[in-house]
């Protein structure tokens, strides 16, 4: 790509964004930001030092001094791989709790809007398009029916060895849904601007055609 393009990807989970975008990114030859991970990052690491999402002192110290990266398709925080730490249930829930959060947000969205200063990027995650980068030149909103979407998180988990059940995963997706969409702070929604991508009956490759050819196209954004 010869200039800098910002490709913004948002919507709930289970809707294939992380899928979709790293596809995306390795197709065009860019990098892949997972906003979603960087959260779920935050997350983990206020769990692993007991934190709480009341303590907002506590909050911002730990956030002072904390360092998110990614690289070779890893979450990389503060030096440590934490893939396999992050895509719990648990995790899942505390990381929407703390991104409503004021001081996280503040901090990773700065993080998120320098690397896209630098660098053509595809990021995915709630609010990119309406928040990060509303004059993002590529936005897409991406969703599914719950049930769906319940599905592939819960056959996701399976595959983990995590020990769950499916109306348990949907249960907390739902309930997760209702937190990012009612949240003062920068809720979930679609941006005006954004092409809706229901990928309900779609198949990863017939999704990641239909993104593709917009973006080679330049029929979506601020061109």
């Amino acid at each position: 790509m010869d200039k800098i393009k910002r490709i913004a990807i948002d919507g709930p989970g289970g809707a294939g964004k992380s899928t979709i975008a790293k596809m995306i990114a390795k197709s065009l030859e860019i990098d892949y930001v997972d906003t979603g991970a960087m959260y779920r990052a935050v997350a983990y690491k206020m769990q692993e030092n007991g934190i709480g999402v009341s303590d907002e002192t506590g909050i911002k110290k730990m956030l002072a001094d904390t360092l998110i990266d990614f690289s070779g398709g890893n979450t990389i925080l503060d030096g440590k791989v934490i893939n396999d730490f992050i895509r719990t249930p648990e995790i899942s829930k505390l990381a929407s709790d703390c991104s409503a959060l004021q001081p996280v947000r503040e901090k990773l969205v700065y993080l998120q809007r320098e690397m896209g200063k630098k660098k053509s990027v595809v990021m995915d995650g709630r609010d990119i398009g309406t928040n990060v980068f509303p004059d993002a030149e590529y936005k897409f909103y991406m969703t599914a029916s719950k049930e769906e979407r319940a599905k592939r998180r819960y056959d996701e988990l399976l595959l983990k060895g995590q020990k769950t059940t499916f109306d348990e995963v949907l249960a907390e997706m739902e309930s997760r849904d209702h937190n990012d969409m009612t949240r003062q702070l920068n809720p979930l929604k679609r941006a005006d601007d954004a092409i809706l991508v229901d990928t309900t009956d779609m198949t990863i490759k017939e999704v990641c055609e239909y993104v593709m050819n917009l973006i080679e196209g330049g029929e979506n954004g601020n061109n």
